[in-house]
């Protein structure tokens, strides 16, 4: 048996705002940051479960200081009695403490506390079985799998018997696709070259170099003044080229008539989706802004709170790409019913990994997708960005453009030991020079 005796959450943030990497128009100058959560055992060769969950800077000590709330729901379990029953596990920390699910439910801080802590879970399991998350989920029988997740809210849209059915219909072939991932690597794309608030040098050096890595499909932050944005498109399209796929972010920027409106003066530089062209609360808006731009595509999803809400977004036909966020929905569980609902309504997954951990993260998500629940890569990208992985101890490797898989036991977002000495804020050594 493997005892979680403490829980502990960690305060890390780097300061990316220095040099703008990750800026928009909404996000102006983020911190990347994490609410870091590791579960100390009280197993003799040292193994730990490692989780986070992505913020930019400030607010990440209240998501840490959720984390400290739940804690006791997870202190003194043992780890078989956890992955024995995955679904009930998942529903007493998302739900058990009603007071606690009261500042949600399901959604915003506790949820993302629970997120980091669910995953680390996950990491835990993962790496006593030694296999990468990807790999223990596809081994898993379909019933298994199926043990792990809740279903609550969502049955009317997606019953367990026909997510077993639907994993089933994968299982017999799942060998072949994983021998094609470890060939060609799973597609991505970069968005490391279209921060809002890099300069016109900066973009052309990054996409020659992007190109030259092997990179065919780029996107483009947008949702500041529509002049700029064009400016902006135009550049991109002189360096990548007619034959290159460029997609388009306005992070919430726009109201519906705005955003049809923007999009159809950006409409010349052939783009391939806009995401979150409005608020990500907003379905119908969604649904109305993609029934006027067709057959530009809408994305969206890395602000959608729980599988409730992508539950409606799929019922309403309000996007042409999921693009669900591995620490904000309420951890590997629940991102897990997404995957299924979104198979069911043909909707291509495509996870947001815009943060740090997120690339770490979601490689594991899109790779067990393709594998075990869709089976196809038509309409499938993971985005990458390029900052922040040397923190890792087993970060994302590509190559021409393509993750490789990865083999390390866990969920791949284990930080160096010096990495989170030096970033722990406020008073890690990247701080002190702040």
């Amino acid at each position: 048996m493997t005892i979680i005796q403490r829980v502990e959450a960690q305060d890390i943030r780097f300061p990316t705002s220095r040099e703008l990497d990750g800026s928009d128009a909404m996000n102006a100058a983020p911190d990347y940051s994490a609410t870091y959560v590791i579960l100390h055992t009280d197993a003799d060769d040292g193994i730990s479960g490692h989780g986070l969950t992505f913020t930019i800077g400030r607010g990440n000590e209240i998501c840490v200081a959720a984390v400290n709330s739940l804690a006791s729901r997870l202190e003194g379990r043992a780890l078989e009695e956890i992955t024995a029953d995955m679904g009930a596990f998942w529903r007493d920390l998302t739900s058990g403490d009603s007071q606690l699910r009261w500042l949600g439910p399901e959604k915003g801080v506790i949820h993302l506390a629970c997120a980091a802590m669910i995953n680390a879970v996950w990491d835990l399991w993962a790496k006593r079985e030694g296999k990468p998350v990807w790999q223990l989920l596809a081994d898993m029988t379909p019933e298994a799998l199926v043990q792990c997740l809740d279903f609550r809210f969502v049955s009317d849209a997606l019953t367990p018997e026909e997510a077993i059915a639907l994993l089933r219909r994968q299982a017999p072939t799942k060998a072949e696709r994983v021998a094609q991932l470890r060939e060609h690597g799973y597609p991505g794309y970069t968005t490391s070259a279209g921060w809002l608030g890099y300069s016109e040098e900066k973009m052309r050096k990054l996409c020659r170099e992007a190109l030259d890595e092997g990179w065919r499909h780029f996107k483009q932050k947008v949702g500041g003044d529509i002049e700029e944005d064009r400016s902006r498109a135009r550049i991109l399209r002189e360096e990548i080229g007619p034959e290159c796929t460029l997609m388009m972010d306005a992070n919430q920027m726009w109201d519906v008539d705005e955003a049809v409106a923007n999009m159809r003066r950006l409409a010349e530089f052939d783009p391939h989706w806009i995401e979150e062209p409005t608020s990500p609360d907003d379905i119908l808006g969604h649904a109305e802004i993609r029934h006027r731009l067709a057959p530009i595509g809408v994305a969206t999803g890395e602000h959608c709170h729980n599988r409730v809400m992508f539950k409606q977004l799929f019922q309403a036909e309000a996007l042409d790409f999921c693009q669900l966020d591995a620490a904000r929905l309420g951890g590997l569980n629940e991102v897990l019913v997404v995957l299924l609902l979104a198979a069911k309504y043909g909707i291509p997954v495509c996870p947001h990994g815009g943060g740090v951990g997120l690339c770490e993260y979601t490689q594991h998500i899109s790779m067990f997708d393709y594998i075990a629940v869709s089976g196809s890569l038509e309409g499938r990208l993971l985005e990458y960005v390029d900052h922040l992985h040397e923190h890792f101890e087993a970060p994302v490797q590509i190559h021409r453009g393509h993750y490789r898989v990865p083999d390390a036991p866990g969920y791949g977002v284990t930080m160096k030991a010096a990495s989170l000495a030096a970033h722990r804020y406020p008073d890690g050594s990247a701080w002190q020079s702040a």
